[in-house]
């Protein structure tokens, strides 16, 4: 969604950044304030401008994907079987090393990744609330309140299949009340409010958005979200139903315009925004002059992965075949088992890149960091021509979307929701595989586990896949996963002080 002109707005800034706890907000005319009541919600909200700069802010918290160090694709990566932590050492980042080598507690535990996305859930909350009372078309009225509802049921899965046990608050959090005293909900409740949400949104979203609304939820967007929603609660005829309508005629067109791309290394091209494939798609820019000031705290725009996963030290000879890749931090480095899977798919080069193979026969050089393997990802490694001339440092400024939800993901998801069997599931299985220049197999659950692995290698889904299957203890008992504590996280330590809250279990 675009957003770089709104930046004059204290609603596209600040916007009621209220989460549960200790949560402040960064604008550039107000000081920190713990208890983010301050803001008077009574004097605002009172047109369609000054609700869609209200929604400009509510869809901020979904950059929280792929910007910052404390994104959400490096830190679960590094929690699967493809992927270690990596980076410059074993203390190079307490949370995504925890996360890597199953020694998360409270205290490393990092809080943004509760914070932020209460923080989206408090703006959409008074959204919400506040649209009926404004000044603009009953025909906008619906679609922002669609989107906002959209918005606050993605926030909420995000929460819910992270920590399992939280607040479900669907009201603005004033400074009068007492928000310290908020219970935690059953979890089967927070499901049951987001299926509401998005069942009550998709009417009133639009079936095709372009131009500058790229970016905003669409019915295609929000039934493929309401379809994983499902498919997580094992609901399988729900999701199937919805990934039906998502995904349409396998290897086709769909009601809604989603077609595979014709070449799976073509999703990855920089300037490729907005393929047929994406769904949904978070918009990252390097005009939005992020600096390490506020890097990863909700209000830079550049795409974080690039530079966290580009290896340490790259340098290549004047004369070579090797990509001009841009030093970067070394986090993520892929595992060997991962290396070995993926031999033989034609997806490898377009998703590893082998910098240890390259420095062998000297065509390009690197310094190996902590738990290196030599294979690091290859979707979003940047090169010398990405990197950004414009204000703000190179490093946090890179542009390439990250894609949260796309065509092959849905087909996939839609053949496991068809319990792995039939023509249908056939038909889905055998149409990414196809894209990639695969033969068919027989479809069969694994068959779908394997065939997810491989084609959305290093896009956050892995961790969250093993977990949900229930195969999480043994794909990852070689990093220290607990069964029966480490399929959720724990809760951050600076969000239990003063609260009713509970601890997890085992943490």
């Amino acid at each position: 969604m675009k957003n770089k002109i709104y930046k004059i707005s204290i609603a596209a800034t600040l916007l009621l950044g209220t989460g549960l706890m200790n949560v402040s907000c960064n604008t550039d005319n107000l000081e920190d304030v713990k208890n983010l009541g301050a803001f008077d919600t009574d004097n605002f909200f009172r047109n369609e401008q000054e609700c869609f700069f209200a929604l400009v802010g509510a869809y901020d918290p979904v950059r929280k994907y792929a910007s910052g160090f404390e994104n959400m694709v490096t830190f679960f990566n590094a929690g699967s079987d493809d992927f270690y932590a990596g980076g410059g050492s074993s203390t190079d980042g307490a949370g995504i090393q925890g996360m890597s080598n199953y020694q998360l507690n409270p205290n490393t535990m990092p809080a943004s990744y509760w914070r932020d996305y209460y923080q989206g859930i408090s703006r959409t909350n008074v959204l919400i609330d506040k649209i009926p009372q404004a000044s603009m078309t009953d025909a906008v009225k619906k679609r922002f309140t669609a989107e906002s509802k959209t918005l606050r049921a993605l926030f909420y899965f995000e929460l819910v299949r992270m920590f399992k046990n939280i607040p479900l608050i669907l009201k603005e959090i004033k400074a009068t009340d007492d928000y310290y005293n908020i219970p935690q909900a059953n979890p089967n409740d927070v499901y049951a409010q987001i299926e509401a949400d998005l069942l009550a949104a998709i009417p009133d979203l639009p079936m095709t958005v372009s131009g500058d609304q790229r970016g905003r939820f669409t019915q295609g967007a929000a039934r493929a979200l309401l379809g994983k929603v499902y498919l997580y609660q094992n609901k399988k005829s729900e999701a199937a139903a919805q990934f039906l309508e998502v995904n349409g005629t396998p290897g086709g067109t769909s009601q809604y315009g989603y077609k595979l791309v014709a070449n799976f290394a073509d999703l990855w091209i920089t300037d490729n925004k907005f393929t047929s494939e994406s769904i949904f798609e978070v918009m990252h820019t390097n005009k939005g002059n992020s600096d390490w000031g506020f890097w990863g705290q909700g209000n830079d725009e550049g795409n974080s992965i690039n530079i966290m996963t580009a290896p340490r030290s790259y340098t290549r000879p004047a004369v070579t075949t090797a990509p001009d890749v841009v030093s970067g931090w070394a986090f993520n480095p892929i595992t060997e088992n991962l290396f070995n899977f993926m031999q033989g798919d034609p997806r490898m080069n377009a998703t590893i890149l082998n910098v240890k193979a390259l420095k062998q026969v000297g065509q390009a050089d690197y310094s190996p960091a902590y738990m290196d393997s030599g294979y690091f990802l290859n979707k979003y490694m940047p090169t010398k021509d990405e990197v950004s001339t414009l204000p703000g440092p190179s490093e946090l400024n890179y542009r390439q979307n990250y894609i949260l939800i796309r065509l092959a993901d849905t087909y996939l998801m839609e053949a496991e929701a068809l319990n792995g069997s039939g023509a249908r599931a056939q038909a889905l299985l055998d149409a990414v595989r196809l894209r990639a220049g695969l033969t068919s197999v027989p479809v069969s659950l694994q068959a779908i586990k394997d065939e997810r692995r491989r084609e959305l290698v290093g896009e956050g889904h892995r961790w969250f896949d093993l977990v949900r299957w229930g195969d999480a203890p043994s794909k990852l008992a070689f990093k220290g996963f607990v069964a029966g504590k480490n399929e959720i996280l724990p809760i951050p330590y600076t969000e239990l002080t003063g609260t009713i809250l509970k601890q997890n279990p085992n943490y």
